[in-house]
């Protein structure tokens, strides 16, 4: 396999969304390595999303997108919390994907 990026732009295969709570981020792996997070805060039944972070080095390959959607999968069956979106990237993909939207209004 190699390292070099899809040359379509494609570089998500072999990606997952892992929640880490002790560290309070949702992050974004492949092949055990970090690419991305979104840290958050939990307070009671509300979770916060703050920041989105993509390795520079990969950054405008979708990735952030993915993290994004992989996070609200999450939330969305494993947990009834209301989402907060702080992170102007969350809030920004939010609208742009309506069917996400319960999610704020839990």
């Amino acid at each position: 396999m190699s390292d070099d990026p899809d040359p379509n732009g494609d570089d998500t295969s072999g990606t997952q969304v892992v929640n880490r709570p002790d560290d309070q981020r949702f992050a974004l792996t492949r092949d055990g390595d970090d690419l991305g997070f979104i840290a958050y805060r939990q307070s009671g039944d509300v979770i916060t999303l703050t920041h989105t972070e993509i390795d520079p080095e990969i950054q405008e390959r979708g990735l952030g997108s993915l993290l994004v959607k992989g996070t609200l999968d999450a939330l969305r069956t494993g947990s009834s919390d209301r989402v907060v979106a702080q992170c102007p990237f969350v809030a920004a993909w939010i609208e742009k994907h309506p069917d996400y939207r319960d999610l704020l209004e839990r």
